[in-house]
């Protein structure tokens, strides 16, 4: 009988959580080093997202052993398991954007749309996630809806030309007819958010673009020399707060059910994170109890569940109102039930299903700044990517080719319509050193399931029926956690000096004020030209622009040193990283290499591995 290997035995104390002790190994004829510490093994995944950057910084500081590195192909039903999970952190992120863009796309009660919009958004997910894998960065990184994108969004939404009509208004759609063009006048709701949604994917298409040039052209690395803590902290800190109103329309529906959501989701991420629940499995022959982190695995999921169930026993109960003008109807979980029965079992998503995207200067112009703030986030994510799945540092063409390859992303993302574009979830990358499994088949697995799951009709459905107060109180958390993840750029920078002091608060403040100030003077923007007119609004409206504007403009203008700006410590911390040379031979394109070697043209594109920088040949 052949003898087990390393990550077999390891891999079995991972289900059973047996003790390996040294003396363990050393019988077995293991490396004692190999696992790490004496340390029961764990198998979850840490899914509390107020804890995503702090569990992913040490993690990172300490390294990690893993059972299975970035090139490994664990078991089937092992990648089913991890790829369930990672499906499951990444769940609450993905839905909120549909949840979120539903009022300003005028969808209204069409919860049939909302249904589709879902399992768009899963599916182009998926797609994403493999394209990423297997041609970006590949490393383990699952691609998802982005807040990056939300705010512009927003900005362009709440132009008058796409204020929401009257209900009762018909809706006015122009035809080609056979002599000549003219309006139409048609009952259609669907045209009412259809036409709005192809707004948004034409200025999600044409902006991407920016994003694909940046990555293929190899123009990252000089971008992010003029992108400090200080630009950056302001961008992402506006995501989270300028997003306060959607939260707060949500919770008045009932700020009771929303107050509970949010105790249940803090119970479970931190006041119970430590408690591990006793659990069965039957392995070599023996039931066998193990302990297994159930709350700290799927706190945001029991949370929200906890608050719909509630909802639930009220609504059968009768004693939240049935009138939908009385205080707390929105609460109840059978307003929504037409969307499951009238969904279709499957609905296959397919580019240009709600029309060709329409594009507008100005909705393109600010939809920039989401790109922009996109493309700053996920680079950080690819260090620290590498690191947690066993991989030397990302080259610089694995970063441009990663970046070009998400720019890719939002174009298919706005071929098929999900309202948004895609970017990298940092909250999977730090589960990555919890599982201690880095493996590249495992997120590509995630990838597969997001999009079966995109497909099953039904399954996007059955989300609409949550209602607004529980969806209210998840965003409370999750938002918050957007804003707090910004400030926490601020690490770097030296908080003592004033100018530093003064570009923060200043950009801050003035990402909050003047997008109010403009949406409290519609129409005061009057040049006499209506394209320059709605760029200005669109811009000037967009928090995240302005704040991020300011922020680039001071710290690159007023005098200070790379020390004081936290420029220096960012970059050393990178760089500390790559001092080591390792095979790279895991970020080459599968089967491409023998065709790159053959021809030296290819070593002048910086997205290819056959690249080499001025730098690298200065070191050869």
């Amino acid at each position: 009988m052949p003898r087990p290997t390393e990550a077999e035995i390891y891999h079995l104390a991972l289900f059973t959580r047996m003790h390996l002790t040294t003396e363990d190994k050393i019988e077995l004829g293991l490396n004692p080093a190999f696992g790490g510490n004496d340390e029961q093994p764990r198998l979850g995944i840490d899914i509390e997202e107020p804890n995503t950057e702090e569990t992913l910084e040490e993690t990172v500081d300490n390294g990690v052993d893993l059972v299975y590195s970035l090139n490994d192909k664990p078991p089937w039903y092992l990648c089913i398991l991890l790829g369930f999970q990672h499906y499951i952190l990444a769940f609450g992120g993905i839905i909120a954007v549909p949840l979120i863009l539903a009022e300003p796309l005028c969808i209204g009660d069409n919860n049939v749309a909302k249904s589709q919009l879902i399992s768009t958004i899963f599916f182009v997910s998926g797609l994403c996630t493999l394209l990423q894998t297997a041609v970006g960065t590949r490393l383990p990184i699952l691609q998802g809806g982005t807040f990056s994108f939300i705010t512009p969004t927003l900005a362009i939404l709440a132009l008058p030309k796409w204020k929401c009509p009257d209900p009762n208004a018909p809706v006015m759609l122009s035809m080609q007819l056979q002599n000549g063009t003219g309006p139409l006048q048609v009952e259609n709701s669907d045209e009412v958010w259809m036409s709005r949604i192809r707004e948004i994917q034409g200025a999600i298409l044409v902006s991407s673009l920016l994003q694909i040039v940046l990555g293929f052209s190899g123009l990252v690395g000089l971008v992010l020399k003029f992108i400090g803590p200080l630009a950056i902290a302001p961008t992402i800190n506006l995501i989270g707060l300028s997003l306060f109103i959607e939260a707060g329309k949500k919770c008045g529906g009932h700020w009771g059910i929303a107050a509970l959501t949010v105790c249940l989701i803090l119970l479970f991420s931190q006041y119970l994170s430590k408690v591990d629940v006793p659990m069965i499995a039957y392995k070599d022959k023996k039931w066998k109890v193990f302990q297994y982190p159930l709350f700290k695995l799927f706190s945001a999921l029991f949370g929200m569940c906890g608050g719909w169930l509630l909802c639930f026993l009220l609504t059968i109960s009768n004693v939240l109102p049935s009138k939908s003008d009385q205080y707390g109807y929105s609460a109840r979980t059978d307003i929504s039930l037409d969307a499951v029965t009238n969904s279709p079992w499957f609905h296959v998503p397919y580019p240009g299903q709600w029309g060709l995207p329409t594009v507008s200067l100005s909705s393109v112009l600010g939809m920039m700044a989401g790109v922009l703030a996109s493309t700053m986030e996920s680079i950080g994510d690819y260090y620290a990517c590498a690191r947690l799945s066993g991989a030397p540092p990302p080259p610089t063409h694995a970063i441009n080719r990663g970046i070009a390859v998400e720019g890719i992303g939002c174009v298919l993302a706005a071929l098929w319509g999900t309202g948004n574009g895609t970017t990298s979830y940092s909250q999977n990358i730090a589960a990555l050193g919890i599982t201690k499994v880095g493996s590249r088949l495992v997120l590509q697995t995630t990838g597969i399931l997001m999009i079966l799951l995109g497909i099953f009709g039904k399954f996007g459905a059955v989300f609409i029926t949550i209602p607004d107060p529980v969806i209210g109180g998840m965003f409370l958390v999750m938002f918050g956690m957007i804003a707090a993840v910004g400030i926490s750029n601020l690490q770097y920078v030296d908080l003592n000096s004033s100018r530093n002091l003064l570009i923060l608060g200043f950009s801050t403040f003035s990402g909050l004020v003047l997008p109010t100030w403009f949406h409290s003077n519609p129409g005061i923007i009057d040049t006499g030209i209506k394209e320059l007119d709605q760029v200005i609004v669109v811009l000037f409206t967009t928090h995240m622009f302005i704040g991020g504007f300011f922020g680039f403009i001071l710290d690159n203008t007023i005098p200070g040193t790379d020390k004081e700006r936290g420029i220096k410590s960012w970059q050393d911390k990178v760089q500390e990283e790559s001092k080591n040379l390792c095979d790279l031979s895991c970020y080459d394109i599968p089967f491409c290499s023998p065709l790159l070697k053959r021809f030296k043209c290819f070593q002048y594109l910086p997205f290819l591995p056959s690249y080499k920088s001025k730098k690298e040949e200065a070191s050869m």
